[in-house]
């Protein structure tokens, strides 16, 4: 019977079927930092429990980690017991941890893919909702709970219900000045913040298809953020060029045999889906979120919306966006003025981020008044971007180069927005009080889009600015 990737992913992962009718599933990497896992081996040691498989753990720091200092101790006081505790944590565990000095330290969702460690075919859990970044290379990737944390560490398994599949097939080509991002923004307004609830995200059609590896991993990034539990793209050469050569990959014969069964995962031609979705890639516009979720987005070109414009179940929650960003109904959403501009995070802090922005931004000026900062992703990108002097093109520009870390998606550092600046930002969420600010606004949006707003101090159309005339890798 023709199966879907999810289907094959998790028969081949589940372990039984519990008598609450959720599946013990195995998982094959488990991925943990700073923030949610200190609980889950502090449980660990109260049960008398140590770690069942370590060399299927794999840690680093991001959320906590200052991104304007580089030496010990911190300044910020828990960022750096957090530090020191996950790295008594794995030492005493017998964890790989890519530590601060390591040279490969960084945002756990680059840093898996960037050393080879995520791979198709698995099953991947991480104490941090963005896990389904990983579906990018054909693996069914969680966002997990401390609780979880705590038992994937005992057990190297967790119990969930398994999922519905629908499948979104974008086709077409993209236009002129649109990006990843720009497809993930429309799909979660096209589908809601609740729209996928219960399903995992198959992502498919031409655009997928011909997207680099970090462009998928930007879409399945997001995915969650449209309420789905997961996405992910199917395996293909595309997939095993990137993972080729990768410090965690397999060599030799081992690798050949690796490809073969990864292929093996991909969804039939001929499988069924719970849901499909059709988009064309030509509706989608450079798109700009105005209001407290990421589904509440809208292309450069139109306005804001009017309570009075939108069916009385959505009102209520168009008010109190409009009230919180103290935006006027029916407005343009170009031309708002900004205050902070960031590129960075597990959704657009990779290389082709930031090779994107450099090339545009070349020999221009941030506007009076804004600050904008750029945080690679790891250590490694910013190695490489170092290499390419793509440093000295963004401080040239005025922006600040930071170092690897979450810093302004979330600002569990001291990367934080102040008052109700408004942010124009490549993360993922815009939520109230996201970017440490109870009042600081977020606009999301791709990482040329905010280097526009960073040059013109306001939101601004990355095709009238930069004159894109073309459409890359972000």
């Amino acid at each position: 019977m023709a199966k879907s990737l999810f289907e094959k992913v998790w028969n081949a992962h589940t372990v039984r079927t519990l008598s609450s009718g959720e599946t013990q599933l195995f998982i094959g990497t488990h991925l943990i930092h700073e923030v949610t896992s200190p609980q889950a081996f502090g449980m660990l040691r109260e049960m008398g429990l140590g770690v069942k498989f370590p060399d299927r753990t794999f840690a680093t720091v991001d959320h906590i980690v200052p991104t304007n200092e580089t030496v010990e101790p911190f300044s910020d006081a828990l960022a750096d017991a957090m530090i020191k505790e996950l790295r008594k944590n794995c030492a005493e565990s017998d964890i790989t941890f890519f530590d601060l000095d390591s040279g490969k330290q960084g945002v756990v969702h680059i840093v898996g893919p960037e050393q080879g460690i995520t791979q198709p075919g698995t099953t991947i859990a991480c104490g941090d909702s963005h896990t389904s970044t990983h579906g990018a290379f054909g693996a069914i990737a969680f966002g997990v709970g401390t609780s979880q944390v705590r038992n994937i560490l005992a057990t190297q398994t967790m119990a969930m219900s398994k999922l519905m599949v629908r499948r979104i097939n974008v086709n077409g080509q993209l236009s002129p000045g649109v990006y990843a991002k720009d497809v993930a923004l429309h799909i979660i307004r096209m589908l809601g913040v609740n729209g996928g609830t219960g399903f995992a995200y198959e992502y498919g059609g031409e655009v997928f298809d011909s997207m680099t590896m970090e462009e998928r991993m930007t879409v399945c990034n997001m995915s969650i953020e449209g309420g789905a539990r997961c996405g992910y793209v199917n395996p293909d050469e595309t997939t095993f060029a990137y993972l080729k050569g990768r410090p965690y990959s397999p060599e030799g014969e081992a690798w050949d045999a690796a490809v073969e069964t990864w292929k093996s995962y991909a969804s039939d031609t001929d499988c069924d889906y719970d849901d499909v979705v059709e988009i064309n890639a030509a509706d989608i516009a450079p798109t700009v979120t105005w209001g407290i979720n990421p589904g509440q987005g809208i292309s450069i070109d139109e306005n804001i919306p009017s309570p009075d414009s939108v069916p009385e179940d959505q009102v209520a929650g168009i008010e109190e966006a409009l009230e919180f960003m103290q935006f006027e109904g029916g407005a343009p959403i170009k031309g708002i003025s900004i205050d902070v501009a960031f590129i960075g995070s597990c959704t657009n802090g990779r290389l082709s981020d930031f090779e994107e922005v450099a090339k545009h931004i070349e020999g221009r000026l941030v506007a009076d008044g804004v600050q904008a900062i750029v945080v690679p992703g790891s250590q490694v990108v910013a190695s490489i971007a170092e290499e390419k002097g793509l440093d000295k093109i963004f401080i040239s520009a005025g922006f600040e180069w930071r170092a690897a870390g979450c810093s302004m998606c979330l600002a569990m550092n001291p990367d934080k927005l102040v008052g109700d600046q408004i942010c124009a930002s490549s993360s993922n969420r815009n939520f109230k009080g996201r970017q440490g600010s109870p009042t600081g606004r977020t606009l999301l949006m791709s990482p040329l889009m905010v280097a526009a707003a960073a040059i013109t101090g306001k939101v601004s159309d990355v095709r009238e600015v930069f004159g894109v005339s073309e459409t890359a890798s972000v």
